[in-house]
């Protein structure tokens, strides 16, 4: 007799990156498939230092259950940077330390999804959401993405949709696209926003990275009611200790935190608090701007060597900060027939399909530049410009 699974689990296909993560293991290829923050760049003496100094002063409490709603000191600190930075005010209760932003989308969707209930998606978009709104067996309505931004012109349409709940976005160096949303498009979204009671999940992981331009304001600001903001430490000190958050309105909140104890009870308390003690004792500002002027230099060397290498008739966009750059091929070439052919050759990267909820087979792909240093993104470039000219 099989085993019934739940028709919920069984739609789902598992992370094709994850997967695609597996065949890289092989030393030898050059992998630009993973979102893999430079593990050069880890502060892996100040973690030590930190994680001493928690458990020889407070080793007892920190091995303990704790909050759901997590630290206190370290929401206290996350509310001062968005105030800082952002010129944001959001209060240390209406912030919510998750397992990793990946669980800040789980209990969006546990908190709002009911089955067949409308999702207004970028396209392409990130794989995490795709997959973590499909377990709430959501329907998706894939908007494009311009130069500028999402299309506004078609969210609008989208936004009117019967039953749409939700509309996810990353206007910040959009994984997987490198895409900054424009001021005059985040305006725009605002307005739209505003009107209705659809809510906006801006998921900004990546905004600290900005190494070319200037920052741009964030949708909460300009839709504070309407705005679920999700934020992660993964890409700034370390991603192994999964400490992200959500920073939302006191209703949504009291929700969020249902699902979250329903979940996991809290998020892991150790990691927390040498989080926070990393943060107490050293510079973050001089750590993100080692971690800027390294993912500048990669991002260089990457657009450098697409320009060299790549055929005519291949476009790509050029982020201004984050850690990925989205290819597009002449229409007809299969990024999947080229991504196999490109394994052969060591070399890897994301095929797009994964990154659209309409499916069929596409002809774009995702770089990630900030795994591999220059030399290395240089020789894998060439390689794979020698394999789209295969098909040419």
């Amino acid at each position: 007799m099989g085993t019934v699974f739940s028709d919920r689990i069984s739609d789902v296909p598992r992370s094709f990156i994850r997967e695609i993560l597996k065949v890289t293991v092989d030393r030898e290829v050059i992998s630009f498939a993973g979102g893999l923050p430079g593990r050069d760049l880890f502060p892996v003496e100040e973690i030590k230092d930190a994680a001493m100094k928690v458990l020889t002063e407070s080793g007892r409490d920190v091995l303990q259950y704790s909050t759901s709603e997590g630290h206190l000191p370290l929401r206290e600190w996350i509310s001062r940077r968005y105030l800082k930075r952002k010129g944001l005010d959001v209060p240390p209760e209406q912030i919510l330390i998750t397992s990793g932003s990946q669980q800040g989308l789980d209990l969006l969707g546990k908190t709002f999804l009911n089955e067949g209930d409308g999702v207004v998606i970028e396209e392409p978009g990130y794989l995490g959401a795709i997959q973590a709104f499909s377990i709430y067996r959501s329907a998706f309505h894939p908007v494009p993405l311009n130069r500028d931004g999402v299309d506004t012109a078609l969210l609008a349409k989208a936004l009117a949709g019967e039953r749409v709940k939700l509309f996810y976005a990353v206007p910040n160096f959009q994984n997987p696209s490198g895409i900054t949303y424009t001021e005059e498009v985040r305006k725009k979204i605002a307005g739209l926003v505003k009107t209705g009671e659809v809510i906006l999940i801006e998921d900004d992981p990546y905004g600290e990275l900005r190494f070319l331009g200037a920052d741009m304001p964030s949708l909460k600001t300009l839709a504070p009611r309407n705005t679920v903001l999700l934020g992660s430490f993964s890409k700034i000190v370390v991603p192994s200790f999964r400490v992200g958050w959500i920073a939302a309105r006191e209703d949504i909140m009291e929700k969020l935190l249902v699902a979250k104890q329903a979940s996991d009870l809290h998020t892991n308390y150790l990691g927390q608090r040498i989080i926070h003690q990393y943060l107490m004792d050293n510079d973050i500002e001089k750590h993100i701007a080692t971690i800027r002027e390294a993912y500048g230099r990669q991002r260089e060397a990457m657009v450098e060597a697409i320009r060299e290498h790549f055929p005519e008739g291949v476009a790509f966009t050029e982020p201004e900060g984050g850690m990925f750059l989205w290819v597009s091929l002449p229409a007809g070439i299969s990024s999947m027939k080229v991504f196999d052919r490109a394994i052969a050759q060591k070399v890897a990267f994301v095929p797009g399909n994964p990154f659209y909820t309409t499916g069929g087979d596409r002809s774009t792909m995702r770089l990630n530049f900030s795994s591999v240093d220059a030399g290395t993104i240089r020789t894998g470039i060439e390689r794979l410009g020698r394999v789209i000219k295969e098909f040419l």
